[in-house]
């Protein structure tokens, strides 16, 4: 009898870390089954948008209020378009917000950072952010390091 008590608390503490390896896939992923929420969709453009993918959030003074839901190229002119799925309703954000990409952490992953604005006028379903700033790029700074440094002397 003792042995079998074993195996059903062996057995109850696999199943909860299997439970628990589920759960942190998903909050890690950023997956997010509630559906009900309003949303809105805005757009971006960013010279470079290095990094940063898809589903990847949308945060303004560390708080995330949407995510990223496409980035695509703008063949004529260069830039890269990102839309992004904003919560809540459409309104609360002034339209001289500007935009920046981020990273989380040293080494962490690109996310878009909101400047709040103060202008009066609001930002629509459809609109764009047009303050933009895009990604720093380490090895870009590198190279213009060395270019200078080659050219100063």
């Amino acid at each position: 009898m003792r042995m079998r008590t074993i195996e059903i608390s062996v057995g109850v503490f696999v199943l909860a870390g299997m439970l628990g390896l589920v759960f942190l896939a998903i909050q890690v992923s950023g997956v997010n089954f509630s559906r009900g929420e309003e949303s809105y969709q805005i757009t971006a453009r960013f010279n470079d948008v290095a990094g940063l993918r898809t589903r990847g959030k949308v945060s303004m003074a560390g708080v995330t209020i949407g995510r990223v839901k496409s980035i695509e190229v703008d063949m004529e002119w260069g830039d890269a378009v990102v839309t992004m799925q904003m919560f809540g309703s459409p309104g609360k954000l002034t339209t001289d917000t500007g935009a920046k990409i981020l990273t989380e952490g040293i080494l962490g992953t690109r996310y878009i950072g909101l400047l709040p604005g103060a202008d009066e006028e609001t930002l629509q379903a459809g609109d764009e952010i047009t303050d933009t700033q895009g990604a720093l790029v380490l090895e870009n700074l590198i190279g213009e390091f060395l270019t200078n440094l080659g050219g100063s002397k």
